[in-house]
């Protein structure tokens, strides 16, 4: 098993084809074809499956590929770490952010390394905290937002922020930021709500149960996209944290207010891997994040947010 057989395997699952893998690596198909064969023959399993759509993993194939990224990811960054320019901070560094927060925060986040580091090659995913803080606990992700981290002692998490919930609703509502709902009025519309078992629809869970409300859920989504399109087309009302619906308000796309009796906040949270030992990349890019959520809360760009630092007497 060599880098060039592991690079061929991870091309073709990603174009999903020989020739356009050959092509991204300035092979010739047969070179490509011949470097899976052979690892197949190493291994004694058939990654890919030939299908009308193109070259599709299997089982196995999908478990090598998983693994053969992360080492190629290792060693770029390993190679980013030893050749540094005199005084410069250079590797790759992942990092994940919460999707409500990305619109937001993402490109400031890019345009400050890109000032500050130019020598460190960032990488973006996105998702909820639960996804996040999975792919932090394999690897994948090297520094992350994450909801409230209560429950994961394998993290490192720093405070960052605590925010309000708010209740979404289409322009006809006429919902407003300096109008709190009440939870009540809430779970009398049908709702649209994020899948069950993430961060946020706990939350949410938990105050229609303190708030003694059943709630009408019309649909389930994992995308705060889609939770914000659902609505739009008539659906049903939602709830997403300030910093999610901020633009839409401001445009009048949606209108939004704070939840009350009860409030719901949130907490965020910077993770890191306690097993993983924090290059000087990682540890800019955690810092210019920090940074960054900061900024935007104090800019007040990020609505009915405090930092962790803010006095309890100022939370309210």
């Amino acid at each position: 098993m060599d880098l060039k057989q592991l690079r061929a395997v991870i091309t073709v699952a990603e174009v999903g084809g020989v020739t356009r893998a050959a092509e991204l690596l300035h092979l010739v198909q047969p070179a490509v074809t011949r470097q899976i064969r052979g690892l197949e023959r190493e291994l004694g399993v058939t990654l890919f499956e030939r299908t009308r759509q193109g070259m599709r993993p299997t089982e196995a194939g999908t478990k090598l590929i998983e693994r053969a990224r992360r080492a190629l990811t290792e060693l770029d960054r390993a190679r980013a770490e030893i050749q540094p320019a005199p005084g410069e901070i250079t590797g790759i560094v992942t990092v994940g952010l919460l999707e409500s927060s990305a619109d937001l925060l993402a490109e400031r986040l890019v345009a400050a390394l890109a000032h500050d580091h130019p020598g460190i090659e960032l990488r973006v995913l996105t998702g909820y905290s639960s996804y996040l803080q999975q792919w932090l606990d394999d690897g994948d992700v090297d520094v992350s937002l994450l909801y409230d981290l209560a429950a994961a002692p394998p993290l490192n998490a720093r405070p960052l922020v605590r925010e309000k919930l708010w209740v979404v609703a289409p322009p006809s509502a006429g919902l407003r930021p300096d109008e709190p709902v009440p939870f009540a009025e809430v779970a009398r519309h049908p709702l649209v709500m994020p899948a069950a078992g993430s961060g946020l629809r706990a939350l949410v869970d938990a105050a229609a149960a303190k708030a003694g409300e059943r709630l009408d859920i019309t649909v389930q989504t994992n995308s705060m996209r889609l939770q914000k399109l659902f609505v739009l087309g008539g659906h049903g009302w939602t709830v997403l944290p300030g910093i999610g619906i901020a633009a839409d308000v401001r445009d009048g796309t949606l209108t939004a207010s704070p939840l009350r009796d009860p409030e719901v906040w949130r907490a965020l949270v910077l993770g890191t891997s306690r097993a993983a030992r924090s290059s000087p990349a990682v540890t800019a890019v955690a810092t210019l994040l920090t940074t960054q959520v900061h900024a935007t809360v104090h800019e007040g760009r990020w609505p009915s947010a405090l930092t962790a630092d803010t006095p309890p007497a100022s939370r309210r």
